[in-house]
């Protein structure tokens, strides 16, 4: 007997969302230059999302000293770096059963819009979240032309 073609298996587009983060982790793809292309154990967390007049990058670095964090712009690349420590004394602890925060030195690149101007830019780091805000270039903001 064989299966119906009309029938798809329970849930497909998970099988293929785990058989991409597969492929990406054995080809080493990690920390793609885009928000899209970061894995789900990407660090730190990052949304983002643009105003009229800026374009908004919320760095999620929980446990991170802002005095640590570094970042960048270059050639329309948003670079956040730093490290954050283990947060877990290790004097007299023999083995570890399980390990889900990250701690250790970390870099996400982002490609930014074309209209982001690199030389207004701020970076202001309050409870563990990182805000990034790079102002709009003026000539990509759209304008009134009176007509004579």
């Amino acid at each position: 007997m064989y299966a119906s073609m009309l029938r798809m298996p329970g849930d497909l587009l998970a099988q293929f969302d785990t058989l991409q983060r597969q492929m990406e982790h054995a080809l080493g793809l990690r920390g793609a230059a885009s928000i899209r292309g970061g894995g789900r154990d990407t660090f730190p967390a990052i949304n983002m999302g643009t105003t009229p007049d800026a374009i908004e990058v919320y760095a999620f670095v929980p446990g991170v000293d802002p005095a640590s964090l570094d970042v960048s712009i270059d050639k329309g690349l948003l670079s956040i770096s730093g490290e954050r420590a283990a947060g877990v004394p290790q004097d007299g602890v023999s083995a570890v059963y399980a390990r889900e925060r990250f701690a250790g030195k970390f870099k996400r690149v982002i490609a930014l819009p074309d209209d982001a101007d690199p030389a207004q830019v701020t970076a202001k780091a309050d409870d563990g979240v990182l805000r990034i805000t790079i102002r709009k270039l003026e000539s990509s903001k759209p304008r009134r032309i009176d007509v004579q």
